[in-house]
């Protein structure tokens, strides 16, 4: 028997009843069957095998990666961090064992990932307990998280791990921090690729604060009477001089001066502390 690989698939050459005859059929191969043939291919061949096998575990790369992903990091070198890390567990596994692959490969993946992180990225390195911590924490959250329904506490993470409380709460509190990334990198993913760091950033609002005064000041002045929320309006709003409001008002620009000053006075000894 023979085989040419074409991924996903093999085609094998089998001999049949006539003599020197062969048929040629394309049949689905399970992964053991491919790791048997990788023990003993030729590089040629192996290379493909490989091929195969990274085409069917694909999806576990990109998974992974999606939830190391974040807005300064580069998803395509992530991702590449990710194959790598892929082939590894290819080459290291061993079928005999009789695990599954991809419960192999998912921390063969992630453990190049992080290390990535640690060696690559950050910008601050955390002292090594807190980063296998921080790593062992990720991993046991997560079994407990399915267990209980519902993210643990910091004491339950404490009690399952076998460590301190304290130490789980650094891990937890420790950030990974990342050199500054490039405005123009970008972060779009499938959908929108030329989507830059510098189209999601925000900008600050200057009408929050008005927001803000607006929401302090409103039952402040529903205290006054008509006559003093026109004279506030004109003066504030419209921003008038004092001979026009007057004028409009009916009285001496001196009333009108006077009138400012202690309605003004008066809101401003009502204000809250932080507000005035």
């Amino acid at each position: 028997m023979t085989v040419s690989m074409t991924a996903p698939t093999i085609t094998v050459s089998v001999p049949t009843a006539r003599a020197g005859g062969r048929d040629r059929q394309v049949v689905e191969v399970r992964d053991e069957e491919l790791f048997r043939a990788l023990r003993s291919a030729q590089p040629r061949e192996a290379e493909r095998i490989r091929e195969i096998l990274v085409t069917r575990h694909d999806r576990l790369v990109r998974w992974t990666v999606g939830r190391y992903a974040l807005p300064a990091v580069d998803r395509g070198e992530l991702l590449q961090v990710g194959y790598l890390g892929l082939v590894l567990a290819i080459e290291r596994f061993d079928v005999d064992r009789g695990i599954d692959f991809g419960s192999y490969a998912v921390p063969t993946v992630q453990g190049e990932i992080r290390r990535w992180f640690r060696d690559k990225r950050r910008w601050v390195r955390l002292p090594r307990k807190l980063q296998e911590t921080k790593a062992r924490l990720q991993v046991e959250g997560e079994l407990l998280t399915h267990r209980l329904h519902r993210a643990p506490l910091p004491r339950e993470l404490a009690a399952h791990c076998g460590i301190p409380e304290e130490l789980v709460m650094q891990a937890l509190a420790a950030e990974d921090n990342f050199p500054p990334a490039s405005l123009d990198a970008s972060v779009g993913q499938d959908v929108d690729e030329d989507l830059k760091l510098a189209d999601v950033l925000g900008v600050e609002d200057s009408a929050i604060d008005l927001t803000i005064d607006c929401a302090v000041l409103r039952p402040l002045l529903e205290q006054l009477d008509e006559f003093e929320r026109r004279l506030l309006r004109m003066h504030c709003y419209h921003e008038l001089p004092q001979s026009r409001i007057a004028v409009e008002l009916g009285c001496s620009q001196t009333q009108v001066s006077r009138l400012l000053k202690r309605i003004l006075t008066d809101l401003r000894h009502q204000l809250p502390a932080e507000s005035a």
